[in-house]
């Protein structure tokens, strides 16, 4: 009798860590090589625009409010 696998789905909360944790740049060899395990491609690109488009429009906010100053 064989023993069942735990089967780990795709997590979109672990693709936003894995995306934040990109976009600071820091991130342990061996988080990473999980995060390729338990990650699906779609949920990280898609995390990765989301937070792109976040990062430019808390940027533009940051000039227009140093600038109105």
């Amino acid at each position: 009798m064989s023993t069942p696998q735990a089967t780990s789905r795709p997590s979109v909360w672990r693709s936003i860590r894995a995306v934040a944790w990109s976009f600071l740049g820091i991130r342990k060899s061996s988080e990473f090589k999980e995060d390729l395990a338990k990650v699906s491609p779609f949920h990280v690109i898609g995390v990765g625009i989301a937070g792109a488009f976040v990062l430019v429009l808390g940027l533009v906010a940051l000039v227009n409010w140093v600038v109105a100053k």
